[in-house]
């Protein structure tokens, strides 16, 4: 198979990325790719549906492939197939040569094997709920920091439905011992870590013998749009969710239908670029962007603009307009915190104070994102304060230096904000991008070149 995520990509010689500052106002379009988060879903749907699915233009990154490929490993069938009306060559997986992907659902789903999760939240909770219905064991592993994320709410949940399943204290590495059936039922788990462990009982629950309900008691569930999302997908595939009552959701028992989607375009991999445009000033364009959605990416409409720009969407998408002077923003991200890292490098830069809050979960994420920036942030000069639930930023000179990603995508695109205006920034391994941009450099300077549309890797 050909590896979407590496294929194209402008690599990086130097561990460090010196990252380059922005030559003056922008001019610059953006065309996105699919969402992470709607193409992990959608192709798990299609591995447990009766039949044949077709997903347009998915987005093609390490993260997505990781699921394909586990997927692939229980025995579903995803091929390769060029979009009606492309005739760009195959394993581009580009605009003007865009891929699709086709998948067969097995009869039964196979066992024995071993899945890597790399650091992939979604493929480490949601492929145990599908594990269970495999006919024999899967071992899922995955990076260092993946065997730090926890994972006990899932295992604790399937092993309350039914489910035999061994983890490592509450983390990776976990193996599912699946009969190919799961009973099903009612459970109650803490979901205030993640909503992925709802996402993760809910995408599988149809296919067990009673469905299955999930009751949340905790603290608020973080980032609850993306449990909308998966409550939207399941009803798209024909599956029958009551989310009508607060903090439970119900699944029906059902088949889940084949799906013929397209792939709803990435809102959270666009917040660096659009970010840019209030750094640098000038002007970005993202053709597309949604009227309506479920992503919790489309709050950067409202942060930019409370941020300074001037922000439109309109039938031709979004512009964000920006003139390189920003103020401090007071904002709860709990609802979607993966914007934090982008808003914390914005925050750093402007001229007033910013604090966010609602985001203690993300001490969670790919790394601890709260303590991970206050440090970096302050290794180039800002104040940065970390509090129970989020970080309080103070404007101060910046000055270049070197700023650590600790292999989380999103701590890498917070160094090339910075590095906008900021002379001397080197980003540490900037190819952790490719988690969900595949050449995340080439379209960072494609942007700041303004010569071409920058076209975001599907």
């Amino acid at each position: 198979m050909t590896d979407g995520a590496t294929e194209g990509a402008t690599l990086t010689e130097d561990p460090d990325w010196a990252a380059p500052l922005a030559p003056g106002p922008l001019d610059a379009t953006v065309f996105l790719p699919g969402s992470k988060s709607l193409t992990n879903r959608y192709l798990v749907l299609a591995a447990l549906a009766s039949d044949r699915s077709r997903l347009r233009a998915p987005l093609r990154s390490r993260d997505t492939l990781l699921m394909a490929e586990a997927l692939r490993a229980l025995g579903v069938r995803i091929d390769d197939v060029a979009s009606e009306g492309e005739s760009g060559g195959a394993g581009t997986g580009t605009v003007g040569g865009v891929l699709d992907w086709v998948v067969t659902p097995p009869e039964t789903l196979s066992g024995d094997v071993t899945v890597d999760c790399g650091l992939a939240g979604t493929v480490m909770r949601f492929l145990p709920a599908v594990a269970a219905l495999a006919d024999g064991r899967v071992r899922l592993d995955g990076d260092p920091q993946a065997r730090v994320r926890p994972m006990g709410p899932v295992t604790d949940a399937l092993r309350a439905l039914g489910v035999v399943v061994d983890d490592h204290e509450g983390h990776l590495p976990v193996t599912v011992h699946g009969r190919g059936r799961v009973p099903g039922g009612s459970v109650t788990m803490d979901a205030s870590a993640s909503s992925q462990f709802i996402s993760a009982l809910l995408l599988a629950g149809a296919r067990y013998d009673e469905g299955v309900t999930v009751h949340h008691d905790g603290k608020p569930v973080p980032s609850e749009p993306h449990i909308l999302m998966t409550v939207e997908t399941l009803r798209d595939a024909g599956a029958i969710v009551d989310d009508s009552e607060p903090n439970t959701w119900r699944v029906e028992p059902s088949e889940i239908n084949a799906l013929d989607v397209s792939v709803e375009p990435d809102l959270s991999n666009a917040g660096p670029f659009v970010a840019a445009a209030l750094v640098a000033g000038g002007t970005v364009r993202v053709p597309g962007w949604p009227q309506h959605t479920t992503q919790a990416g489309d709050l950067l409409r409202e942060i930019l603009d409370t941020m300074g720009a001037d922000v439109r969407l309109d039938r031709s998408g979004l512009t964000v307009v920006g003139s390189g002077e920003l103020v401090g923003i007071d904002i709860d991200l709990h609802d979607a915190a993966e914007l934090t890292p982008t808003v914390a490098a914005l925050a750093a830069l402007a001229s007033t104070p910013t604090w966010i809050r609602g985001v203690a979960h993300i001490r969670g994420h790919e790394t601890d994102r709260l303590a991970a920036l206050t440090a970096e942030l302050g290794r180039v000069g800002s104040h940065v304060t970390e509090t129970d639930d989020g970080l309080r930023i103070s404007p101060a000179p910046l000055h270049g230096g070197r700023f650590r990603t600790y292999h989380d995508h999103r701590m890498a695109t917070a160094g090339a904000i910075i590095g906008l205006r900021v002379p001397g920034v080197l980003v540490e391994d900037i190819d952790t991008t490719r988690k969900t941009l595949p050449d995340f450099v080439g379209l960072w300077q494609g942007m700041l070149d303004g010569s071409r549309p920058v076209v975001l890797s599907r």
